[in-house]
């Protein structure tokens, strides 16, 4: 059975269909008119060879509108990726939507709430963690940054292969200083597929290192996310319908180049949009405007008919484990959910991309069950109407609880949390009066101490070992690891 949860009604629309009419052809105009940067000589001669418009001194690529509607056709509605067991493989698109795990630079000390380098074995705590909640469907290309001790090039890489060790779900791979090539290797030595990501500098710029990863992606054949990313105001217009349009050019630019690598290559453009934050200069995580072009934005795609990821989800302002956390994540994917996208980043990051935690993850996967027991709407039947039923119950003194009926229906009905307080005020007084916090602690302590991930043979862990080992060596032979970092390193 695959993963995931299935809307069974209508997505939500907010633009009608004129609106999203004028959207696209306002993109077209953008894409032929002002034009993409690509900061990849291979990318300017290759986008020449194909009868784009380009401009070598400024690296300006234009495309004329043919060649775009022709890319976009190309792709597929929907795809799978595979993954170490089958029952992890997912589907994306159509009316399936899944989620993934958000990321954190660091992790955090739950009682000061300050933010610091995690450890090896926090690391793979929270993989551990995440890989038994079961609404992760995904990890990002990391849950945290690397680890203390590791240098920043190999974060990657190492958290890379700690979640190839300890999970069998889908992993998501990046490029950062060319760590796509290990992972790719990584993936090849495990036998599964990553989900590639390539990701636009905003505005409207592509530079070399994504359009490498991307024709490695490509010639491998895994799936690729092209990411945007940019802030309201700043990096993209201040209106969400200006500041879609230029995130939509970045995403069909590269969706371009792809298709004209590998027609019918499968894609999934990642929206990772904000409003800035015009008090501090930030991006405004967890701001209703993230939802809002969210939902334009897969209105547009769906027209397109390419499935889409909504990745500012699970990226709150709040510092805290706190009410405005949980108003700004569950809102953000509830409307995602809602709005049709088929990936939602989520679980784990406590603000911004900056911190994360395994309790965090706990908590946000009872609102991805929420929100997925909400999408997968009702079921219209005879037993569900339940007339006879009520024929036989009956006004007072009848009651529904002793039935068959409800025993059967209850649990199909109803979403149980697991790190949630559901008692009655004198229980809760009896015991102890604790909260969700407390609950999420409890489930955190008896996954750590019961689950046990699926785990590589040998050999798969031999030749993991070896790749980073490889992977060190060339980052020190091009200088990217200091003397003194890989003596830190060395230790770990």
């Amino acid at each position: 059975m695959l993963k995931g949860f299935t809307r069974s009604f209508r997505p939500l629309e907010i633009l009608t269909e004129e609106q999203v009419t004028t959207i696209q052809i306002r993109i077209l105009d953008v894409l032929r008119e002002t034009g993409v940067r690509f900061d990849s000589q291979w990318a300017l001669q290759f986008f020449k060879e194909h009868g784009c418009e380009v401009d070598f001194e400024n690296n300006r690529v234009r495309f004329q509108e043919g060649l775009v509607e022709e890319s976009l056709r190309k792709c597929p509605s929907s795809f799978r990726v595979k993954a170490k067991n089958s029952e992890n493989d997912l589907v994306l698109g159509g009316n399936t939507v899944h989620f993934k795990c958000s990321a954190g630079m660091q992790t955090i000390n739950l009682d000061t709430y300050e933010q610091r380098k995690p450890t090896k074995e926090d690391y793979v705590e929270m993989v551990k963690v995440l890989d038994a909640l079961p609404n992760v469907d995904c990890f990002s290309a990391y849950p945290y940054f690397g680890f203390d001790g590791v240098p920043p090039v190999m974060a990657i890489p190492e958290g890379i292969a700690l979640m190839a060790k300890h999970s069998t779900k889908l992993i998501t791979a990046v490029s950062n200083y060319g760590c796509d090539i290990t992972s790719i290797k990584i993936a090849q030595a495990i036998g599964v597929e990553f989900l590639g990501g390539v990701t636009a500098s905003p505005p409207m710029t592509w530079y070399d290192d994504q359009v490498l990863a991307a024709r490695r992606f490509v010639e491998v054949g895994y799936p690729i996310a092209t990411w945007d990313g940019c802030v309201h105001g700043g990096t993209g217009p201040a209106t969400i319908a200006g500041s879609i349009i230029t995130s939509c050019a970045e995403h069909i630019s590269m969706i371009v180049l792809i298709q004209l690598l590998h027609p019918g290559h499968s894609v999934i453009p990642s929206h990772f949009s904000f409003p800035m934050n015009m008090k501090s200069g930030g991006p405004a995580f967890g701001a209703i405007g993230c939802s809002l072009s969210n939902t334009m934005f897969n209105q547009v795609w769906r027209k397109y008919g390419i499935p889409t990821t909504n990745a500012n989800c699970g990226y709150a302002n709040s510092k805290r484990f706190d009410y405005q956390q949980g108003y700004e994540k569950a809102s953000g994917a509830a409307f995602a959910a809602l709005s049709g996208a088929n990936l939602i980043e989520f679980q784990g990051c406590v603000f911004g991309e900056l911190a994360a935690h395994p309790l965090m993850a706990i908590l946000d996967d009872d609102i991805a069950g929420m929100v997925g027991r909400f999408i997968k709407g009702e079921e219209i039947s005879d037993e569900t109407l339940a007339i006879d039923l009520i024929e036989e119950v009956g006004p007072i003194p009848g009651s529904y609880l002793s039935k068959e009926h409800t025993r059967k229906w209850w649990k199909k009905e109803q979403f149980l949390p697991t790190a949630a307080d559901w008692l009655t005020y004198p229980e809760w007084t009896r015991m102890g009066k604790r909260g969700c916090l407390d609950y999420a602690k409890e489930r955190m302590d008896e996954i750590l101490a019961t689950y046990k991930p699926a785990s590589l043979t040998s050999s798969e862990e031999e030749d993991i070992d070896r790749i980073l080992e490889e992977a060190r060596e060339d980052y020190r032979e091009r200088g990217l690891i200091s003397d003194k970092e890989w003596a830190v390193y060395k230790r770990v």
